[in-house]
C-alpha cells in the first residue's frame, strides 16, 4: 500500500507542476481581490506584475513583455481589454516554443494560462465573445488615444525637442508620453496580429490604415522607447534624459557621426537618428545590433568624460577636442601597442601624429566592439590583440575606398558575422580543452587552459595562425574527447 502511494507521488510531474501553479494563482487573485476592494493595484502570479514574469529566452524575441505591461496597466480600468493582450501573449508564448524547453517558459505559460483562466469568468457568469475581442480592443485604443491627447502629446514633444533645454517638469511630461506611447504600442502590435494582413472588412482595413500612419509618423517615438543604459541615442535628441542636453555628450555624438571622409555604405535607419562610424562597423564585420547600440553609448560617454576634464571654455556649437580623442585612444589601445613593441611588429597606423581624430575614434569603436562579442575571448587579452591588429589592418583598406565592403574574414555564404567567423571557432576549441579536464582533476599537461591559449599570442608563431584564423591550424585543432572513469 505504502508502495502504491509512493509511485503515485512520483508520477505525474507536469500534473504536480499545474496544479501548484493553479493553487500559487488562486491565492495570488484572492489577494489582487481584496487588495482592490480596499482601492489597492492589481500584482500578479506569485506577487509578480505580468510582464516581470517573462522567461528572457521569450523576451528576446518577441514583445510579449510590453504587451503583458500593457495589461498590467490597463487591469482595472478594462479587465476585458487586458484578457485579450494576455491571451496574445500566450499564443505568441505557444507559437515561438511550443514545447516549453526554454528556461521558465513552462512555469511562465502555465501561470499566464490560469490567471486568463480567471479572467474568462464574468460577473454574471456569460461567456466571452471572442469575434468581438477586434472591436473591443479597436475601441478601447481610440477612447485612450482621445482621453490622453496623443495628438497634443506629439506637438509639445517636438516643440521641447527644438527648443534644446531639459527641465524636471519636461522630463517628466516625456516620461508620461513615453508611457502612454508604449500602452498604443502593445494596443497596435496585437490588433495587427488578431487582424493580419489581408482585411476582411471595413473595421480591419481601417486599423490596418492606423497601424500604418503610426509606423510613418513615429520614427523619433519609437528612438524614445529603446531602451538604453545611460544616454538614449536612439533618437536625434530624446526629451526624457537630461545627459542628451549635456554639451559634451552633443560634441562626442557629433563625433561619431562624422562620415564626411568615409566610403559610403547602406543606412537603414532613416529618421531615428543619424548614420555614424558604429553603423559602418556593423555593415563591414557583421556586429551583433545589441552590442553596436551598447559600445555607441560607450565610446560616447568615453569622450564626453574626457572632454569634461579639459575644462574647455563650451562653445555655441561643441565639438569634441582632439586631446579628449588622444587621451580616450591611448588608454583603450594601451595594452595593444605595448603588445606590438614586445613582438617587434608595428601597430595598425603609421604613427600617432599621421591618425586624424575620426580614425582614432573608429579604431577605439571596434576595439570595443571586438570586446562586446568575444565571450571568454576577453579573458585572453593578448589574443584580443590579434584579432583587433588584423581587422584595424583590414578595415584601413576599406576605409580607403570610395565605398564599404564587408570584411572577407567575417563573410562566409552572403553573410556577415563576426561572432560567427572569428569567435565560435576559438571559443569552441577552447570549450573542447575544458571538457577535457576531468573537472580539474586531469594533469595540466594533458589540456590547454586559458594561460596556455594566451600564451600562444606572446609568441610571434601567433602570426602563423593566419588571418581570418586557419581552421585547420594546431590552435584551433579540438583535442580527443577522453573515456570519463568513474
Amino acid at each position: 500500500m505504502a508502495s502504491s502511494t509512493s509511485r503515485r507521488r512520483r508520477g505525474g510531474g507536469l500534473e504536480r507542476v499545474a496544479d501548484n501553479w493553479e493553487r500559487l494563482v488562486r491565492a495570488a487573485l484572492k489577494r489582487d481581490r481584496d487588495h482592490l476592494r480596499v482601492g489597492g493595484a492589481p500584482a500578479a502570479v506569485g506577487g509578480q506584475r505580468l510582464a516581470d514574469a517573462v522567461p528572457a529566452s521569450l523576451g528576446r524575441t518577441t514583445n510579449i513583455e510590453q504587451i503583458l505591461q500593457a495589461a498590467d496597466d490597463i487591469e482595472v480600468e478594462d479587465p476585458n481589454v487586458a484578457r485579450i493582450l494576455c491571451e496574445q501573449a500566450y499564443t505568441m508564448a505557444q507559437n515561438l516554443d511550443p514545447s516549453s524547453e526554454g528556461r521558465g517558459v513552462l512555469q511562465f505559460k502555465t501561470g499566464l494560462a490560469s490567471v486568463i483562466k480567471q479572467k474568462l469568468a464574468k460577473k454574471d457568469g456569460a461567456p466571452i465573445d471572442r469575434q468581438n475581442d477586434v472591436q473591443v480592443l479597436w475601441n478601447f485604443y481610440l477612447e485612450y488615444k482621445s482621453r490622453c491627447r496623443v495628438d497634443d502629446m506629439q506637438r509639445e514633444q517636438e516643440r521641447l525637442r527644438e527648443s534644446g533645454t531639459f527641465s524636471t517638469e519636461m522630463g517628466n511630461r516625456a516620461m508620461k508620453m513615453k508611457k502612454v506611447f508604449a500602452t498604443l504600442r502593445a494596443l497596435l502590435d496585437v490588433l495587427e496580429n488578431l487582424v493580419g494582413q489581408s482585411p476582411t472588412d471595413r473595421l480591419h482595413r481601417q486599423i490596418l490604415e492606423e497601424i500604418k500612419r503610426i509606423k510613418r509618423s513615429d520614427a523619433a517615438l519609437r528612438g524614445e522607447l529603446m531602451p538604453y543604459n545611460i544616454v538614449p541615442l536612439d533618437t536625434s535628441s530624446s526629451v526624457a534624459n537630461i545627459f542628451g542636453f549635456f554639451p559634451e555628450v552633443i560634441a562626442a555624438t557629433a563625433a561619431i557621426q562624422n562620415c564626411e571622409d568615409l566610403p559610403r555604405f547602406p543606412f537603414d535607419t532613416p529618421q531615428l537618428r543619424q548614420k555614424d562610424i558604429f553603423d559602418l562597423l556593423q555593415y563591414v564585420f557583421g556586429f551583433q545590433e545589441d552590442n553596436i547600440r551598447n559600445q555607441r553609448e560607450n565610446v560616447v560617454l568615453m569622450l564626453a568624460n574626457a572632454q569634461s576634464r579639459l575644462s574647455l571654455q563650451i562653445g555655441s556649437e561643441p565639438k569634441i577636442d582632439e586631446m579628449a580623442v588622444t587621451d580616450v585612444f591611448c588608454k583603450v589601445l594601451d595594452n595593444y601597442i605595448k603588445w606590438c613593441r614586445y613582438l617587434g611588429r608595428r601597430v595598425a597606423w603609421t604613427s600617432l601624429e599621421a591618425v586624424n581624430k575620426n580614425r582614432k575614434i573608429i579604431l577605439v569603436a571596434l576595439y570595443f566592439l571586438i570586446w562586446g562579442e568575444a565571450a571568454n575571448i576577453r579573458f585572453l587579452p593578448e589574443c584580443i590583440c590579434y584579432i583587433f591588429h588584423n581587422m584595424a589592418k583590414e578595415l584601413d583598406g576599406i576605409l580607403d575606398s570610395s565605398v564599404a565592403e564587408t570584411a572577407k574574414s567575417c563573410t562566409t555564404e552572403g553573410s556577415t558575422s563576426f561572432l560567427e567567423k572569428i569567435i565560435t571557432p576559438i571559443y569552441d576549441t577552447m570549450a573542447a580543452e575544458a571538457e577535457n579536464n576531468k573537472d580539474g582533476k586531469a594533469a595540466h599537461s594533458a589540456w590547454r587552459n586559458y594561460d596556455d591559449f594566451n600564451e600562444y599570442f606572446w609568441s610571434r608563431s601567433c602570426f602563423e595562425l593566419g588571418w581570418p584564423p586557419a581552421e585547420g591550424s594546431k590552435f584551433l585543432r579540438k583535442p580527443a574527447k577522453r573515456k570519463r572513469v568513474s
